[in-house]
């Protein structure tokens, strides 16, 4: 199986021999979790960097009024809170969205990973700093880009993330996530969501059924949105 995570740092950086041992000694150990399972919960005291190997997982904040809003989507590759241990409490909680593999870096083996392993260091601050990159795009959706961008901007958004991974084909990729999970990182209603979609359908852009997402014309999806990729960092300095 080939492991995720590593694939994404070499994306980033040129890791040596040595460096993907000690990524597969430090993930080499994953446990499997089912859907709607919090992997650590707001409150929390912090533990281990969480590594998703397989299956979606989601970052969440609950309102007082018991609403929720999901504030990233993480699949096979991410990591998560890369310096959360620095904090006394977790700020937000994490969820699986479907059944998913996830690996539990402690403390002392990710010090030794980022002070023994320069590339790997670095590797990892590029993923983290494209997460906060990819943060910011959220949050210029959520308060500028109408209810139809929003949808439009997220689809290609998971649509690269997973070109990047290897979990689209061509053009397709599976999104196990229901309408309720979209709308809930859309800051919309599941029947707003529902129309939104059924409106790209009949554009011609998209076709959506049984989880899985076909983009049929990535040119409508672009100039409904203003989808612009250069948050999500695919060309990156080069590091010898």
């Amino acid at each position: 199986m080939v492991n995720q995570f590593i694939k994404k740092l070499q994306g980033f950086v040129e890791l040596t021999a040595a460096d993907i041992r000690a990524l597969e000694e430090a993930t080499g150990r994953p446990q499997t979790f089912p859907p709607r399972t919090d992997l650590i919960r707001e409150g929390d005291q912090p533990g281990p960097v969480l590594v998703v190997l397989e299956g979606w997982a989601f970052r969440y904040k609950v309102l007082p009024n018991g609403t929720r809003q999901i504030i990233a989507f993480l699949i096979p590759g991410d990591c998560c809170d890369l310096n959360i241990s620095m904090l006394a409490e977790m700020d937000h909680s994490i969820q699986t969205a479907t059944h998913a593999q996830v690996s539990k870096i402690e403390s002392t083996v990710l010090t030794d990973l980022m002070t023994n392993h320069p590339r790997i260091a670095r590797a990892m601050y590029v993923a983290q700093l494209i997460d906060e990159s990819t943060l910011r795009a959220w949050i210029v959706s959520l308060g500028r880009r109408s209810s139809a961008e929003r949808v439009a901007h997220l689809l290609l958004e998971l649509y690269i993330r997973g070109v990047r991974t290897g979990l689209a084909n061509r053009d397709e990729l599976e999104l196990p996530i229901s309408q309720t999970v979209l709308a809930d990182a859309l800051g919309m209603t599941p029947v707003h969501v529902n129309r939104m979609l059924q409106d790209l359908r009949r554009s011609g852009a998209i076709e959506l059924k049984r989880g899985l997402l076909r983009i049929l014309g990535p040119e409508i999806l672009t100039r409904i949105s203003g989808f612009d990729d250069n948050y999500l960092h695919r060309r990156l300095r080069a590091y010898n």
